[in-house]
């Protein structure tokens, strides 16, 4: 029913935006002398705020064209080369210049959180001179129709590993926030069965890998409620007329309420701000708000099943951490990785995944040597710095690029690795997607 009611009162607003939009254009126009005037840049000011506080934000484009390799300006041009019902792979194919090597292969394994994969956008533009990106662009679930099954944590897992399996084992996995579990249990998985495509490297940053460590706000949320009470109160039916009408979800829109909430007076200095920087004609702050917002208030839905899976296995039963999480009935031990190389990287004031929940990882992944692990905290910065900003150019990629290069494919080919069973040998495809009833 909530859902139904936040859909009819976007419709219901559709007139009042529209009017909003015509006023902030006329009172915009050059050609309007009122334009250059304190009143009307502040009736410009109120349209534009009005229906930018409104409307509902589409997925955003990566938009990267180019980018500088060896002091070359090149083309970049966006390739799918990996497509399943919920999710897709994205490669930035680079033109490069004659003699220069690619880097290494990145798999960014974007959040599958609320937000759209271009959260990474600055992760993927500071990478892109010296690396071969891939990304992970998962589907908003509301527009996967009913007819292509369900998808839960189970099925992320298989889907990592799948994806692993088909770029090969010279590639460097990099899981952002939330996929630090599911990447870690694909790897240990993989390990455990003794496949050969197992990534060179592991980047696990702002993870929730252990979230009884310096809980936050969004973890005691967890601890404080029953998975009874998320089925209830924040699970849905998407309403007609999307292509995923009747799916039940975890709609996007909750989860944004839920994270502006925590920072409720910074998002409105942020819009009071704008407000101002409009009237008083200061384009470039003005710009920045724009194109912060219009990327953070892009969300999309989850599928139900996945998010009910990850709340109990994660943040209510830490499952991994205890040593009792199971993939279809397999035990997920970390300890069976050997041969993947471990980077951990956490921000000092994260308030979403507290210090030394991803650095846990470390304390479950025993059997890595330690020439092939390292753990940073990158001081001053939240969760969102942790991978973009300022600090994560100049002081986090870096460190990633350079743990990359240093563990390169068959790095570890000295460490044992155990015997896959004979009906493993094979690499094992995602389990076939299951039907609605």
């Amino acid at each position: 029913m909530y859902y139904q009611l936040y859909e009819f009162n976007h419709a219901a607003l559709q007139p009042a935006r529209a009017y909003a939009d015509a006023m902030r254009l006329f009172y915009s126009n050059p050609l309007n002398p009122m334009a250059k005037t304190y009143l009307g840049r502040t009736v410009a000011a109120a349209a534009e705020l009005f229906e930018r506080s409104t409307r509902r934000y589409g997925k955003p484009e990566f938009g990267l064209t180019d980018t500088n390799v060896n002091g070359v300006r090149v083309r970049v041009r966006e390739d799918i080369i990996w497509s399943r019902p919920f999710c897709d792979i994205i490669h930035f194919k680079r033109d490069l210049p004659a003699g220069a090597k690619p880097g290494p292969k990145i798999l960014m394994v974007a959040p599958m959180s609320g937000h759209y994969a271009t959260l990474l956008r600055g992760t993927v533009e500071t990478m892109l001179p010296y690396a071969d990106v891939y990304i992970t662009d998962w589907a908003d679930a509301r527009m996967v129709p009913l007819s292509e099954g369900t998808f839960d944590l189970d099925d992320y897992i298989d889907y990592v590993i799948d994806m692993l399996g088909h770029l090969g084992p010279d590639t460097h996995v990099m899981a952002v926030c939330q996929p630090s579990v599911p990447v870690l249990a694909a790897v240990a998985l993989m390990e455990a069965r003794g496949e050969a495509t197992v990534p060179a490297s592991m980047t696990l940053m702002g993870g929730p890998i252990d979230t009884r460590r310096n809980p936050t706000a969004v973890n005691q949320l967890a601890e404080e409620k029953d998975i009874g009470w998320f089925r209830e109160n924040a699970v849905m039916p998407v309403p007609w007329p999307h292509p995923g009408f009747m799916r039940m979800v975890y709609p996007g829109f909750l989860q944004l309420s839920g994270f502006m909430s925590m920072n409720l007076d910074r998002h409105l200095t942020a819009h009071k701000d704008f407000f101002m920087h409009l009237v008083k004609n200061d384009g470039e702050p003005a710009e920045k708000h724009r194109d912060f917002y219009d990327e953070y208030l892009a969300v999309m839905d989850l599928t139900a099943e996945f998010y009910l899976q990850t709340v109990e296995t994660v943040f209510i039963r830490h499952d991994l951490p205890k040593g009792q999480m199971k993939h279809r009935g397999e035990n997920v031990d970390p300890a069976a990785i050997r041969r993947v190389a471990l980077l951990t990287v956490e921000g000092e004031n994260d308030d979403i995944s507290g210090v030394g929940q991803t650095r846990a990882a470390h304390d479950l992944c025993v059997n890595i040597p330690e020439a092939m692990r390292h753990h940073y905290m990158q001081p001053v910065v939240g969760h969102y710095g942790v991978f973009n900003g300022s600090r994560f150019r100049a002081e986090i990629a870096p460190r990633i690029l350079d743990f990359m290069r240093s563990n390169p494919a068959g790095q570890a080919s000295k460490a044992a690795a155990p015997e896959p069973a004979k009906a493993s040998r094979a690499r094992r495809k995602p389990a076939a997607r299951r039907k609605p009833a």
